[in-house]
């Protein structure tokens, strides 16, 4: 058994939603002597750039959750043409939904059914179409916005265990993104249907939009909102963040053009082209 399988199964047994929300109540400490060693400390680890931050003295803000949810400054995230990148991260996974399946990992597939909360009706839009997969580092920032402009039709919030979603295991734990606590947004854009999920992990304290404010945690059963006035979100603003890292599935009613990434993993930036829908105006 090597490094990454251990690291993967050693998270099985652990209380996860327990860890999770303890750490979530560190993260909301206001006290200065608390989380300001902790903030400054996370800065030195993964080499976070505050440069690029709306508010760069990490003293600043009132917890880490707002330190971790930072805004950045207005022109830090130029947004391309065509279809965008959502967050700033690794585009881990892309391509073709295959049969009602996405690819997960190498040799690791998982059910678009299953990861759009069990709802064949739901799924059956997006299993002709694409998907892509970004992942969100700890360093990195952690608003998701966008790809393309989309009024918001449901959300449901689905629960579910939280694995890590980091790559080690990623590779050894079946279904993952299928397993964890999640957030699935659907909406309708001019260029057919898109499934906005925001998957859960390890450590992540809460799931907000900003339709709706913090969504998770919840427990229970699969829980589904439904929208008569229109919410329309333009492309490239925000939709949601993560108080702490995880990572976003999007999932597209009709196939798309992507450009050239390596399929193992590429750096992106909020903002960033990652190809073309049929129909999408090549404009910003």
């Amino acid at each position: 058994m090597d490094r990454q399988e251990l690291f993967a199964r050693i998270q099985y047994p652990l209380p996860q939603h327990a860890i999770s929300r303890l750490i979530g109540k560190l993260a909301d400490c206001r006290l200065s002597w608390i989380k300001d060693p902790f903030i400054q400390r996370f800065i030195k680890i993964y080499g976070v750039d505050m440069s690029q931050a709306h508010e760069p003295d990490p003293t600043a803000y009132a917890c880490f959750n707002d330190f971790f949810t930072r805004a950045l400054k207005p022109d830090a995230r130029p947004i391309g043409e065509d279809l965008v990148s959502p967050a700033d991260g690794v585009l881990s996974r892309y391509g073709r939904i295959e049969h009602g399946t996405l690819i997960q990992a190498k040799g690791q597939t998982y059910s678009l059914s299953a990861l759009l909360g069990g709802d064949t009706a739901r799924a059956a839009p997006f299993r002709q179409g694409s998907f892509a997969t970004v992942y969100l580092s700890p360093k990195d920032y952690h608003r998701v916005h966008m790809p393309v402009t989309g009024t918001l039709r449901e959300m449901t919030y689905v629960p579910g265990r939280l694995f890590s979603v980091n790559s080690a295991t990623a590779n050894h734990v079946p279904g993952l993104f299928a397993r964890n606590e999640r957030l699935v947004c659907i909406f309708d854009t001019e260029q057919g249907p898109l499934a906005m999920v925001l998957v859960g992990a390890m450590i992540v304290a809460a799931i907000e939009t900003v339709w709706a404010g913090q969504i998770t945690p919840l427990s229970g059963k699969v829980q589904t909102t439904r929208f008569d006035e229109p919410i329309v979100i333009e492309k490239g603003q925000e939709m949601g963040r993560f108080k702490l890292g995880s990572t976003v599935v999007m999932c597209f009613g009709r196939e798309t053009a992507f450009g050239e990434f390596d399929p193992e993993g590429s750096p992106v930036s909020m903002g960033q082209t990652l190809g073309a829908l049929p129909g999408l105006p090549a404009t910003a």
